[in-house]
């Protein structure tokens, strides 16, 4: 069989653009994107985003440009997902809730050659543009107007010099029969994403074609999306590239119900007026739909996808209990979604409903295509026990992982090593059963008295108070210790009677060795958090640390 050869019918690149054109022609009549009074058809879509992509060419934005976008779960950021790699340049999603300096620091790490901003963050682009050093290469703007939002800021009218065109007007003028850039390698850079920066500077990871097809295709086949879902964006975009579900949601010919900012009864209202079948979301989303005030159970179940943190077994009982079927996974922006999943056994379902919550808590196992999940000593490499109990460092390998860190060879070698795995400074353990438990992140291991405690584990006995709304744990610096637990809480709404510090902590220790309890309670109105609901532990860190050193005599 030496005599056969790779010919160009049997090695095209693979690339997830192509199910957009599969889903025009399927689909071609079906709902592709419903935004407020705004619905598209599958062949509007594709049409829109070869047009789009067509004045994108024709003004010069091609291969290993940049483009960057600023903007919410709107029509026009699900477009743009498509459209810039369809004219061959790398993608670039920038979150929305950043500060101007960090955009502006972003923009010039890229070298960005365009960014497509939301009529809403017009000032924090100008004042980010605004903070380049002189003489610095500065990217063209385009304003996405939005009539649904803020029509005095949003209106063609209102453009400045600082823009070149608004989004519609560059769809307009394009033309619907562009043949798209494929890409000649499948290896091809396809979309640049930085890391949230919890634990360190955002870093630029690069995805290519090869590596966003094949998690776009493993995450509809693990989650078992079927054909034409009704799909909620509760995720954003911006994150990940919403975990790959903009081209997932096209390739079965899905309806996209965008929105542009939620809360709890937002949600509820859209499952029932759109009869919603699956969303994603961080365990804040969660946490949202149990104490929103009209969760009453629905009346058909939805299909919820969480990860990103992991989630407390207390939020996963209550969110189940109103009829949402949550499914939990893993992954990193430097996976491009969710390669490891806590994959459902049926004998399971026989389980009291606490432990089903338990089970269910843990990240899992990796989805079919990926090669290889596993749990080392960071300083040797050796595969920890799989007892459940010894933690190591979780490192991975698969055809998704990145191709590396923009301009930082330093920092890929770091984590992408010689040994083949990824190293991702996430700390678990894994189970006899060969399943994935995350305990912490390396940073947030809190060590007392030379005893390991994972921040997890306490955060987790915290959401079983009835009191809590939201739980963090980081270390606090200790004189006799070297540190100690120190917990951030928020309460809910309503309560006759709000717990003091003493009765926190008090309930801590009937249910954690009394080394884990956390010595300090903080109460905050709200924890701060990312755009995709991870708590900013480096804040809270920095806070405790700024309380000083604690005076504990004994646990």
């Amino acid at each position: 069989m030496d005599e056969l050869k790779l010919k160009p019918a049997n090695s095209s690149p693979l690339t997830p653009l192509t199910f957009l054109e599969r889903a025009a022609i399927v689909y071609g009549d079906c709902p592709s994107i419903i935004y407020n009074n705004t619905s598209y058809t599958w062949s509007h879509t594709h049409r829109r985003c070869l047009q789009l992509a067509s004045s994108l060419s024709s003004n010069g934005f091609t291969r290993g440009h940049v483009v960057s976008v600023i903007a919410p779960n709107t029509p026009a950021m699900y477009e743009l997902q498509f459209a810039v790699p369809m004219s061959g340049a790398v993608l670039n999603n920038i979150n929305s809730r950043l500060d101007a300096r960090t955009i502006s620091i972003l923009l010039r790490h890229s070298e960005s050659k365009l960014v497509f901003v939301d009529c809403l963050s017009r000032a924090v682009i100008l004042e980010a543009i605004s903070l380049f050093p002189p003489n610095s290469p500065r990217p063209a703007l385009v304003l996405i107007t939005d009539d649904d939002q803020a029509p005095e800021l949003s209106s063609p009218s209102s453009l400045t010099d600082d823009f070149c065109c608004t989004y519609e007007s560059m769809v307009e003028k394009g033309d619907p029969a562009f043949n798209w850039v494929q890409p000649q390698s499948e290896w091809d850079p396809m979309v640049l994403n930085y890391t949230s920066g919890t634990t360190s500077s955002p870093k630029g990871v690069v995805h290519c074609h090869r590596g966003v097809f094949i998690v776009t295709v493993e995450s509809l086949i693990d989650w078992s999306v079927p054909r034409q879902p009704v799909y909620l964006w509760t995720l954003p975009i911006f994150h990940a590239n919403g975990w790959s579900f903009p081209w997932g949601i096209a390739a079965v010919g899905g309806t996209n119900i965008c929105l542009r900012k939620f809360d709890g009864p937002t949600i509820f209202g859209m499952i029932k007026r759109h009869g919603v079948t699956h969303m994603c979301g961080a365990p804040v989303v969660l946490n949202m739909l149990t104490n929103s005030p009209n969760n009453e159970p629905l009346r058909n179940p939805v299909q919820i996808l969480t990860a990103g943190a992991p989630p407390p077994a207390t939020v996963l009982f209550r969110t189940e209990s109103l009829g949402f079927l949550v499914s939990h996974g893993y992954g990193l922006t430097e996976t491009g979604g969710l390669v490891v999943s806590c994959a459902w056994k049926p004998k399971w379902n026989q389980l009291p409903a606490s432990e089903r919550a338990r089970l269910k808590a843990r990240q899992g196992v990796k989805i079919a295509g990926f090669t290889e999940i596993d749990v080392v000593d960071p300083k040797t490499g050796a595969s920890v026990k799989r007892d459940g109990l010894s933690i190591g460092e979780i490192v991975l390998r698969g055809g998704c992982v990145m191709l590396g860190y923009l301009k930082d060879p330093e920092s890929t070698s770091k984590c992408l090593k010689d040994d083949g795995w990824f190293y991702t400074g996430d700390v678990g353990v894994m189970h006899p059963d060969g399943y994935l438990e995350i305990k912490d992140r390396s940073k947030d291991v809190i060590i007392s008295g030379g005893e390991n405690i994972s921040s997890v584990e306490v955060e987790s006995v915290l959401y079983t108070n009835p009191a809590v709304n939201e739980a963090a744990v980081v270390a606090r610096p200790d004189e006799y210790w070297g540190e100690t637990p120190c917990a951030f809480v928020s309460l809910k709404e309503g309560l006759n009677q709000k717990p003091s510090e003493k009765d926190i902590i008090d309930f801590c220790r009937e249910k954690m060795p009394h080394y884990m309890v956390p010595k300090t309670i903080v109460f905050k109105d709200e924890l701060p958090k990312t755009s995709t609901g991870k708590i900013k532990k480096f804040m809270l860190r920095e806070i405790a640390k700024s309380m000083g050193s604690s005076r504990v005599s004994r646990m």
